[in-house]
């Protein structure tokens, strides 16, 4: 059974961090595309960061620079890792993964990160 299993999120002031993580499991995770996603209230769902297997990363501009997506293969896990929060970054947050870039096949249930000033 495909399970991707969101933790790490919460409440924090501007200019704090969170690691978030994503378990994974029921899936060749080594073969897929892992992802973040965040969606906000009245937004549409936005792609925060990817990584591929050959170890490519790519991040959404807004986060450039104080978002960091990292994997532990050995543990099928995802992170992100957020540093310099602001409160534009309050979102649910997803994690993601899918065969290829830009193909999402399994979503988490997510985790709620808020950021206040």
């Amino acid at each position: 059974q495909v399970q991707l299993v969101e933790s790490g999120g919460g409440s924090v002031q501007a200019g704090g961090s969170l690691r978030l993580s994503c378990a994974a499991a029921g899936f060749p995770y080594r073969s897929y595309c892992m992802g973040w996603f965040r969606q906000a209230p009245g937004k549409e769902r936005e792609g925060v960061a990817s990584i591929e297997s050959d170890g490519s990363t790519s991040y959404a501009d807004s986060v450039k620079g104080r978002f960091t997506i990292s994997q532990d293969n050995a543990k099928n896990t995802l992170y992100l890792q957020m540093n310099s929060l602001k409160p534009e970054d309050t979102a649910m947050y997803y994690c993601a993964a899918g065969p290829q870039l830009g193909v999402v096949r399994y979503w988490g249930q997510g985790t709620q990160v808020t950021v206040s000033s």
